[in-house]
């Protein structure tokens, strides 16, 4: 299958279920995929922004992490207490060959994540909030385990989520709330 073909594969997955196997399928090739054939600079161009604001010694959590092309980014920048967390197995065995990650965690954004209150300083999710993956109601999570006034820090693909009044005053509620 060419790379377009299966990134429209893994977006028409009728089911969260069905989402995580292509995705357990597709890791082994993912960065090759994004990086070689797209020229994906998503993870870089956010890294660059989350270190405008959040400190160097931060805990932080990528939510979404993938197969680690976010935790790569950050540890390039200096940043050395990064954990993750994605709902593929096959896409965090991939991330825990970059050696940049302290724990991973197999977790689906739009459940409760098994992460204390404000356990961490940031978060990061890069490329998680689009059509058919994480729903914008995954950010009352990520608001939960980021510390009062920390930093939660996300992309959204206007292609793929549509601005509607909804997710607007959803993602604006998020960040008045991050802010407390």
């Amino acid at each position: 299958m060419d790379d377009d073909n299966r990134v429209q594969w893994v977006y028409q997955a009728p089911d969260r279920q069905e989402l995580e196997k292509r995705y357990d399928v597709w890791a082994n090739e993912y960065d090759r995929d994004l990086q070689n054939s797209f020229g994906y600079i998503g993870p870089r161009l956010c890294a660059e922004h989350f270190a405008k604001h959040v400190p160097g010694d931060a805990h932080i959590l990528d939510a979404g992490a993938g197969t680690g092309l976010v935790g790569i980014e950050l540890a390039r920048l200096g940043y050395c207490n990064i954990d993750g967390m994605d709902m593929s197995q096959g896409m965090l065995d991939e991330a825990r060959k970059k050696g940049v990650y302290g724990e991973l965690r197999q977790l689906i954004l739009g459940e409760p994540l098994s992460y204390k209150d404000g356990e961490f300083d940031a978060v990061i999710s890069v490329g998680v909030l689009t059509l058919g993956h994480a729903p914008a109601s995954s950010l009352d999570e990520l608001v939960r385990v980021v510390r009062a006034n920390g930093h939660v820090i996300y992309s959204l693909r206007p292609d793929c989520t549509a601005p509607t009044d909804s997710v607007r005053s959803t993602l604006s509620w998020k960040v008045r709330v991050a802010g407390r």
